[in-house]
């Protein structure tokens, strides 16, 4: 039997009763073709409060049951993914446009996300604290209670689950709203996937929904926590509104990365990382390479040798052949993309490759002679675009990479690697990879940005997620009750 039966859910709420949602329902529809591929319940505001009140009342059970069992839900969880991995994965790739190899990307990383999560109900989640009193001092940490997350449609199943499977872990509940143009991989899958598992009702509910469902989400009392990923645009709204409503706000947000390629570099290498990093996924993915700074020595044959591949890189459907880049999500993200582009020509950037679409499939461009003030250097692009500019030494390179209010991830490309180490140093960034591209994630590894990218380390790794996840308490035991002098 499928996991994924949308005709049967369509009309549902996961762990609500079973009840019919009251914002009726939505077609899913495949970015490439524009066919309805199937029906999705849509949550409003009373939905969403329905649903943290069921997840506050059953938290409690949740939080108490033993560490054991708690692991034991996430690794079942964990060996579902890779059981319907083929079903998830086509989903993934009709549902949000992905290329085949990214569908197996998605799902693999589902089930390593539940793996590494299955190891932090038995993590040490306390210390012992010096008292000048005559006392045992603990500082323990305890489940925050309901968690929501808010999760984007570029990497739906991905950035989901990095977040859902550790709360779940600790003993919360969470109420995930994914975006609607891709719940079912993105909400549904993990809904479906968790009941399998034999997750207790009522700790998870997928309410798949627009902006009036995740303010609802944001401002529900009983939301102790809030772990977004999505633009800087939006993130600086939902971090105004939790700290209105006094609660903490995770933020993973936008990002336009820089490739620094280092004049010792290999060129044939440094632009197939280049490509990788700006058209992976159509250039949807927040650590997508959104600027390629390379020295003056290598710019000129760098930027031929990437236009030559972009334009012999295959765009297409890809469900039904084998292509490099797919369509972008919709019409709205494909003019943003295109506006960007033509304005940099306008303003003296060289249309080297790419530069045109069909429908939603955009072709892999490349811009050349480009400035800092470029609008496709400058702003965040999420599209499959490369600006390329050269500069004459490391305190240019520093400076350059370093001039953007992005802070999320950062390539050097050298074969000098202490070169890199050091001038990584010069420039902020919550992650660097030195000789790789920009596009790079594990289940184990702190994600996470600076200035507009977000607010740090929020995600991965034991340390990350139990600091994101739990609340710290203070508290002391004693044999007798201390005698006041009143």
């Amino acid at each position: 039997m499928p996991l994924l039966d949308t005709d049967a859910w369509h009309g549902r709420l996961y762990s609500d009763g079973w009840v019919r949602p009251a914002g009726g329902t939505a077609a899913v529809r495949a970015p490439a073709t524009g066919e309805e591929i199937g029906q999705i319940g849509v949550a409003d505001v009373d939905d969403v409060a329905r649903a943290c009140a069921r997840a506050a009342a059953a938290q409690r059970a949740w939080a108490a049951t033993s560490y054991t069992e708690r692991a034991a839900v996430l690794r079942r969880a964990g060996a579902l993914w890779e059981q319907h991995a083929a079903e998830v994965g086509d989903w993934v790739v009709r549902e949000s446009g992905s290329i085949p190899p990214k569908g197996v990307l998605e799902t693999s990383t589902a089930a390593q996300e539940c793996y590494e999560a299955a190891t932090l109900p038995s993590q040490s989640l306390g210390e012992i604290i010096p008292s000048a009193q005559p006392r045992l001092s603990l500082a323990r940490r305890l489940p925050v209670g309901v968690v929501g997350v808010i999760s984007p449609f570029n990497a739906p199943l991905i950035l989901a689950i990095r977040s859902v499977a550790p709360a779940l872990a600790l003993g919360n509940a969470v109420v995930l709203k994914p975006d609607l143009r891709t719940a079912v991989c993105g909400g549904l899958a993990i809904a479906r996937v968790f009941e399998e598992a034999g997750l207790p009702e009522g700790l998870l509910h997928v309410l798949p929904g627009g902006i009036a469902t995740g303010e609802a989400l944001v401002a529900d009392p009983r939301v102790r926590v809030i772990s977004f990923t999505g633009s800087s645009a939006a993130g600086r709204k939902v971090g105004e509104a939790a700290a209105r409503h006094l609660k903490r706000a995770h933020l993973e947000l936008g990002g336009n990365s820089a490739l620094v390629v280092l004049d010792d570099a290999d060129l044939d290498l440094a632009v197939s990382a280049g490509a990788w990093g700006s058209f992976l996924h159509q250039g949807q993915i927040c650590m997508t390479t959104g600027r390629h700074l390379v020295h003056e020595s290598l710019a000129e044959r760098y930027v031929t040798e990437l236009a030559a591949k972009a334009d012999h890189l295959p765009v297409g459907d890809p469900a039904k052949e084998q292509v490099a880049l797919g369509p972008v999500i919709d019409e709205a993200q494909r003019d943003k993309i295109h506006s960007l582009v033509t304005s940099s020509v306008d303003a003296g950037a060289r249309l080297a490759a790419g530069g045109s679409f069909d429908g939603l499939f955009y072709r892999p461009t490349v811009l050349a002679d480009v400035t800092p003030s470029t609008p496709a250097y400058a702003q965040e692009v999420f599209g499959p675009v490369a600006p390329v500019l050269s500069f004459s030494d490391l305190d240019e390179a520093a400076a350059l990479a370093g001039a953007s209010e992005y802070g999320l991830s950062l390539g050097i490309l050298s074969r000098d690697v202490m070169k890199a180490m050091a001038l990584a140093e010069r420039i902020p960034s919550g992650i660097v990879h030195i000789n790789d591209q920009t596009v790079s994630d594990e289940a184990v590894a702190p994600f996470g940005g600076v200035g507009a990218s977000g607010t740090g380390s929020r995600f991965g790794g034991a340390a990350a997620n139990i600091e994101a996840f739990t609340e710290t308490q203070w508290l002391t035991m004693q044999g007798d009750i201390t005698r006041y002098p009143f």
